[in-house]
């Protein structure tokens, strides 16, 4: 079974759709609807350059060059996470880089070798997509995490602080904020897997389905995809708490000054 194609005319057409959610926020005055609209073209210009990169990228399938992508991949997700908490990147690219390369290796690995049963773990048509939903997902739950740790500790400092005071280690101190970041973080995908298959059928299913696949093996491999998100999302917001607060904190358990972003106050009209 072949996939129905999608015309150019009428990806086209299909766009036209927008105009209805773009009425709707300028109408209310939201204030979302010119960033809705550019958000929509870079979506849909980096998705077709990324089709036609990707393209290119099955048919050579060369290990190297898979390798090179996704490091590329990586250091995008480790720069856009920074840039959503407020932190600082010559001081917090390293450890985010180190926590998400960690997590996607050893989830690539476990999945595709031990799961999936590929021969070789560098092939570009599992490879390439499964990372990229495996680093989304960890990237955005390791977002929440960051937020929620960060934001707590500046706060409501007095519970780590009094931890130190009664003898505690910084990590002991701090496993309350660990705690609350990781529920925050990952009760959303916890949620989503309770109700996956009774309230909506999952994107990597529909897809696999339109393609021609057998709605069983389909099924098999969402089980597994959102098994292994699931584990990568937990697996990388750890490590980049873990990791993080070892730049964050000095010797005597203060958080270090100037690892933040000073915040934009806007100015009263």
């Amino acid at each position: 079974m072949d996939t129905q194609d999608i015309g150019w005319l009428n990806l086209l057409i299909g766009l036209l759709i927008l105009i209805f959610p773009l009425w709707i926020l300028q109408k209310y005055k939201t204030g979302l609807a010119k960033d809705a609209l550019i958000s929509s073209g870079r979506m849909v210009l980096q998705l077709l350059l990324v089709g036609f990169y990707l393209e290119f990228l099955f048919r050579i399938n060369l290990w190297w060059a898979n390798i090179l992508w996704l490091l590329v991949m990586i250091v995008v997700a480790a720069f856009t996470m920074i840039g959503r908490t407020g932190l600082k990147w010559r001081k917090f690219l390293l450890p985010n880089f180190l926590a998400l390369l960690f997590t996607l290796l050893f989830v690539d690995v476990f999945f595709l070798m031990l799961v999936v049963q590929m021969k070789t773990v560098f092939e570009a048509r599992y490879l390439i997509p499964v990372s990229g939903m495996i680093l989304g997902n960890a990237m955005q739950n390791s977002i929440i995490a960051l937020n929620d740790f960060y934001n707590e500790i500046k706060t409501h400092p007095a519970v780590y602080r009094f931890s130190l005071a009664n003898g505690a280690t910084l990590r002991e101190s701090l496993k309350s904020y660990y705690k609350n970041a990781l529920i925050k973080s990952l009760n959303p995908t916890v949620a989503k897997m309770a109700v996956i298959g009774l309230i909506a059928l999952p994107g990597t299913m529909t897809g696999q389905i339109i393609g021609g696949s057998s709605p069983v093996t389909a099924i098999k491999y969402q089980i597994m995809l959102m098994v292994v998100i699931f584990a990568a999302s937990a697996i990388s917001s750890w490590l980049c708490l873990i990791l993080s607060s070892r730049y964050a904190f000095d010797d005597m358990g203060n958080l270090r000054k100037g690892i933040f972003y000073p915040i934009k106050r806007q100015k009263k009209k």
